[in-house]
C-alpha cells in the first residue's frame, strides 16, 4: 500500500496544487483509487522520494524540468546527496 496524498503533502509540506502539476506533467505516477465515488491517489515510496527532491529544487528557485532533472541526478547517484551532508572528520 502506497502513501495517500494527506500523508504526503504532510510529511513533505508541499502545496497540494504543486503535488498534482507534477503529477500532470509525468513526473509522478501515482496509483488512482476508486472507492464509492471518490478517487484517491496512493504514491509509491519511490514517487514520494521523487516529489521530496524535486520540491527540494523548486524551493531553491529552479523551474519544474530542471528540478525534476536535478532530482533525478540525486536519485541515481545517491552518493552526490550523501557527500553533500556529510560532516568532515576532526582529527
Amino acid at each position: 500500500m502506497g502513501i495517500r496524498t494527506p500523508e504526503l503533502l504532510a510529511k513533505i509540506d508541499i502545496p497540494r496544487q504543486k503535488l498534482y502539476y507534477l503529477e500532470q506533467k509525468g513526473f509522478i505516477k501515482p496509483q488512482k483509487t476508486v472507492i464509492g465515488e471518490k478517487e484517491f491517489r496512493e504514491y509509491s515510496e519511490e514517487d514520494a522520494k521523487k516529489v521530496e527532491y524535486i520540491w527540494k529544487y523548486l524551493k531553491k528557485g529552479f523551474k519544474y524540468k530542471i528540478a525534476f532533472e536535478k532530482a533525478m541526478e540525486e536519485l541515481a547517484s545517491p552518493q552526490l546527496s550523501f557527500a553533500k551532508t556529510e560532516k568532515p572528520a576532526q582529527g
